[in-house]
């Protein structure tokens, strides 16, 4: 079937269209432009990940703001298709069985990278193994490293069984894919007759296996105690053997295996790069920087404007720096048809009378705590006469927390408590179920993108990314994407004068002052008072952002440094 040397993308969550609820959150969205510009630029890859039939969740807010969730049901056959291989795995004593749907992506030339999504709802499944393929990040620690099970080991069967014999490379995106590597060591052992364990064999998976790091804290990392895997993985003594590649402070490790296992390890920022390497000393850290897929983020009036001032910017994401050339008022046209677009949507939704005049600040992502999300009700004395004095002010909020985080539930109740505080002076909306298409109307329909993670916890991000495609600057604390991608008064402005004292850890209130600061003595003055250089500004986003921080460039580094 494939005679050609494919690239195996493993991820654990996907984001492909909103009628899909198989991610949730950037991670996934990240895998799904990545896989799109595999299409695009004809780089032969195949993606596997897993079904979740009940999706992430279906997210609703009660009059407090607190978050309750709901299973997302949706139609598998109407949008997948279902393949005739089976595979399987063993769980404790059990066989689980698998099936796989396709999904299809395809690219501006054409070319193809299909998806396969895998599914353990079989009838030849026990009742509790036929859910290990509902919910995304559900269920306890045992539910999880199963998932992880059907996903690493599971999907390098589904492979072989779909006839993916000559595979070049397997990229694991984040830990949680790694036990691919154990099933690697399998396939060296039959190969050879020998026991999975030996140096060699460890050598030749390893030239086998990229792997990418999302996360900058420790926590983050997914770890089970030893006993558990014991149990779940059986008695295999030729693996326990080789447990320093896997244990760290006495717990199996899912990005230990991935760093042991793999030949090309990267962060997705450069700063994420280092604090990686600090972080896991003893390994070649690289740093490949994130992007977007400009085709799929670009909204409507843009695409129309880019077809005329940038033709080809579909297929050459470079040519965004054509982006000067786009004289001001067209800029401003365009806006103004993306703004009219959310405010009516958000009329209708909300009855909250947004007006396409006032100053809108957009802020949608994963709701967690260190993401900061109600930081600008720091002070809401001081935002309440930033309003009333220097310019009116509206904000628009999205973002769901997962269901086990009550810190990011807290944070969206705070926000929701600051919305009626300041409904005289302020209209502040948070939209729930945030998913893809809600994504891309808000970032393409603000005039502000705002962001307040605590430093040195965002890895890259990639709102912001999106909003510069649309012309939206930012304004935003140092850290992640933002410290390659921001030049002060020029794409945008940062929340603190500089990255340095990143490690540190910061005072909120002084992240919030100087919020308040760019805010009021710069961003808002320059909004309604000079709209000429915030149109300016908007036209360097496009042309010095929208040009690097794309898919395109990001996979062309993973061709010429991970893959080939």
């Amino acid at each position: 079937m494939n005679n050609h040397s494919v690239i195996a993308y493993f991820s654990m969550e996907i984001g492909l269209e909103s009628g899909m609820p198989t991610y949730s959150g950037g991670l996934g969205v990240l895998a799904g432009d990545t896989i799109r510009a595999a299409a695009d630029l004809k780089v032969p890859m195949v993606a596997m990940t897993l079904l979740y039939r009940k999706g992430y969740f279906r997210q609703k807010l009660d009059e407090r703001g607190w978050q309750i969730e709901e299973p997302e049901e949706w139609v598998v056959e109407n949008i997948l298709e279902e393949m005739p291989q089976k595979a399987s795995v063993s769980i404790e004593d059990r066989t689980v069985h698998l099936r796989s749907w396709k999904y299809e992506v395809k690219g501006i030339t054409g070319a193809t990278v299909p998806v396969y999504f895998l599914d353990c709802d079989l009838p030849d499944n026990t009742e509790f193994d036929r859910t290990l393929t509902y919910f995304l990040y559900g269920g306890d620690q045992y539910y999880r490293l199963c998932q992880e099970i059907i996903l690493g080991v599971g999907g390098v069967r589904m492979l072989r069984a779909l006839g993916y014999k000559d595979i070049k490379r397997f990229h694991m995106n984040e830990g949680h894919s790694s036990l691919l590597a154990v099933e690697l060591l399998n396939e060296q052992a039959e190969k050879t007759g020998m026991e999975p364990t030996r140096s060699e064999d460890i050598e030749a998976v390893r030239e086998q296996c990229v792997f990418t790091t999302h996360t900058p804290v420790p926590a983050g990392h997914d770890q089970f105690p030893i006993e558990l895997v014991q149990r779940i993985v059986g008695p295999r003594e030729d693996f326990f053997k080789i447990k320093d590649i896997f244990l760290y402070n006495g717990l199996f490790n899912m990005t230990y295996l991935a760093l042991n296992m793999s030949r090309f390890i990267n962060g997705v920022a450069k700063k994420h790069g280092e604090i990686s390497r600090l972080l896991f000393g003893g390994h070649t850290i690289d740093a490949i920087t994130n992007g977007v897929h400009a085709a799929t983020w670009v909204a409507e009036p843009f695409q129309v404007l880019y077809d005329q001032y940038i033709p080809g910017w579909r297929e050459d994401n470079f040519s965004f720096r054509y982006g000067l050339n786009i004289p001001n008022d067209k800029i401003r046209q365009a806006h103004i048809l993306t703004k009219e677009k959310l405010v009516q949507f958000i009329n209708n939704k909300t009855g909250i009378y947004m007006e396409k005049d006032v100053f809108t600040i957009g802020f949608a992502r994963r709701a967690t705590t260190y993401k900061r999300g109600d930081l600008l009700f720091n002070d809401m004395e001081r935002l309440r006469r930033i309003a009333s004095e220097t310019g009116k002010i509206q904000v628009i909020y999205a973002g769901k927390a997962h269901p086990a985080d009550y810190g990011g539930k807290d944070v969206i109740k705070r926000i929701v408590y600051a919305k009626e505080y300041l409904k005289k002076d302020i209209k502040i909306v948070y939209l729930d179920n945030y998913d893809m298409e809600l994504g891309k109307m808000i970032i393409s329909g603000v005039d502000l993108w705002l962001n307040t993670p605590q430093p040195p916890q965002e890895a890259s991000g990639t709102s912001g990314m999106k909003a510069a495609l649309n012309g939206i600057p930012s304004l935003s604390v140092l850290d992640g994407w933002w410290i390659e991608g921001h030049i002060e008064g020029i794409t945008g402005w940062s929340i603190g004068e500089s990255d340095k004292d990143a490690e540190k850890n910061r005072d909120s209130r002084q992240d919030a002052h100087s919020l308040y600061d760019k805010l009021e003595k710069t961003v808002l003055p320059m909004y309604y008072h000079s709209r000429e250089q915030y149109v300016n500004i908007m036209r360097y986003c496009i042309a010095i952002n929208g040009s690097f921080f794309n898919t395109h460039r990001m996979m062309q580094e993973y061709v010429l440094k991970a893959y080939f």
